[in-house]
């Protein structure tokens, strides 16, 4: 696969960056926010974006990809497809990340975490805590975009890196303006 992909003009050309007052999965705000959905409807464009996550994984020793429902899916499967290994997720029972559906993790397989966007971790955390009860190993995460605004005890590997800015909400200078946001992402926030 090409090596010169351009991340931000693909993200552009879908989409997939956009401008605006944002309620993010973590409780937070932001007046950017990534919709990597829009990237993963276009197969080939998805394809070029991970070619570059898979060139930083594809020596790394590993049995699984696995990626937490929904933004991981699609990220699993097509890390998985071009590393030739097998994909599986995570999903949500009331309120507790979970594997089912017949997935399974043996004691000591390695297991890739995958993601759209990393932001705080928190799906991925939760992820990497059902491996460790079934006896794997997290031997990192991979994500489209890496928002470096997280702390995670994992290596990282990402398509590209983003610093985007985020607020507390009663710090939100959008708030304060009266800007109405929107919450773009699927994780119900209390």
């Amino acid at each position: 696969m090409e090596n010169n992909i351009n991340v931000i003009e693909i993200l552009k050309e879908v989409e997939a960056l956009l401008e605006g007052h944002f309620l993010l999965s973590s409780g937070r705000h932001s007046n950017r926010y990534v919709q990597c959905a829009k990237l993963l409807q276009y197969p080939d464009k998805a394809e070029k974006v991970l070619s570059i996550v898979y060139d930083k994984v594809k020596n790394i020793d590993f049995d699984i990809v696995l990626g937490p429902a929904m933004g991981g899916i699609v990220v699993a499967y097509e890390l998985g497809r071009q590393l030739g290994k097998p994909a599986i997720f995570t999903e949500r029972v009331d309120g507790k990340m979970t594997l089912r559906r017949g997935f399974e993790i043996k004691p000591g397989q390695k297991v890739l975490i995958t993601e759209d966007v990393v932001t705080t971790g928190k799906s991925s955390l939760e992820t990497a805590e059902v491996i460790k009860e079934l006896g794997g190993e997290v031997v990192g995460l991979c994500c489209i975009v890496d928002r470096k605004s997280s702390n995670i005890e994992y290596p990282i590997y990402s398509a590209i890196e983003l610093e985007i800015e985020s607020f507390d909400k009663e710090e939100c200078p959008l708030c304060k303006q009266g800007i109405p946001y929107v919450k773009p992402g699927s994780r119900k926030i209390k």
